[in-house]
This record gives structure tokens, sequence and C-alpha cells, in this order.
């Protein structure tokens, strides 16, 4: 497939006027958005945590953890916390902010596009559990075509009846 890279422009949530357009590495075995320390300083970011890192070659190390940036790529922007590197490596931009922004890398073209099943705006796939003849089991809810997933989409609260309730069977 080959080496794919796309303009990013990244900027600080809480403080919009630091902001940076970078050229990164898209690398769907990555988990999150990376950037080289010189850049997070560049976007006075704060460290929240650290989390401890695998490379490819199985190396781990324990890492700085920034936020909060909003991260534009082709036309979709979302809120995600930055992986901070050593000073000078590459921005790689991984998984969990290309399906959060419903983006897919195009192998043939070798660019990142918008899922063609939603080409205006980003589409949110719910998990929900829901009680269906006193028996548990996991579905793909959306709004149009399941009236009973508005209450599970909210965070659980329903109506008497409509869901499994707690201490219940499982």
């Amino acid at each position: 497939m080959g080496k794919i890279m796309e303009k990013v422009r990244v900027t600080n949530l809480f403080d919009p006027e630091k902001s940076v357009e970078v050229e990164a590495v898209v690398d769907i075995g990555a988990t999150m958005l990376v950037l080289p320390e010189n850049i997070v300083e560049e976007l006075n970011l704060r460290k929240m945590r650290e989390a401890k890192v695998r490379y490819a070659n199985n190396k781990a190390e324990i890492k700085p953890v920034y936020g909060v940036v909003t991260v534009e790529i082709c036309g979709r922007g979302g809120e995600f916390n930055v992986l901070g590197e050593r000073e000078g490596a590459q921005p790689l931009v991984g998984q969990t902010i290309l399906e959060q922004l419903d983006l897919i890398v195009d192998p043939s073209g070798r660019r990142v596009i918008p899922d063609p099943g939603s080409p205006d705006m980003p589409v949110v796939e719910v998990l929900c559990v829901r009680a269906c003849g006193g028996e548990r089991r996991a579905e793909l809810l959306s709004w149009e075509n399941n009236a009973q997933a508005a209450p599970c989409m909210l965070g659980g609260l329903t109506a008497p009846g409509a869901f499994e309730r707690e201490g219940a069977r499982r």
C-alpha cells in the first residue's frame, strides 16, 4: 500500500489561536494522534497523564499524553488527546481518529477519504445492549430504524420496561 500522508490541522481546543498544519503519516496500525514535543509545546498543550506505548519492534516506553486538540482532516473535525513523541518525530494519525471522523484509507489512491456511505458527515454507530424476551443481546441501533434506540443512546435513560433493569437476568 505504501506510505499515506495527509495534511492535518491541529488546534488547541482551549486556545484556538494556537494552531498548526502538519503533514502526517496515516497509520491504521496505530491508535492515537502522535505529535513531536516541539509541536506540543507550540500548541501549548497540557500534560494530562502518561501511557505505556508499544512500538512495532515490540519495545515499550512510557510517554506523555496531552490534551485536548481539535483535529481537522478531509473537511471533518473532532477532539482528541495527543501522544507526545521525541522532538522531530513524524506526526502520525492513528485508527481512532479515522474511525471517529468516519474516514477510510483508499489504498489505490494512497489517500484518506470520507466513508462513501456517509459523504456529508460522519456517522456514529452505537452498540446498545437491550433485553429481548428475557435474553440480553447486543445490537447496532440507529435513530432512524428503532424508536427504542433513543433512550439507550442518551446514556441508558429508559421508559419503564423498555430495556433490561439493574439486577435482571443476564
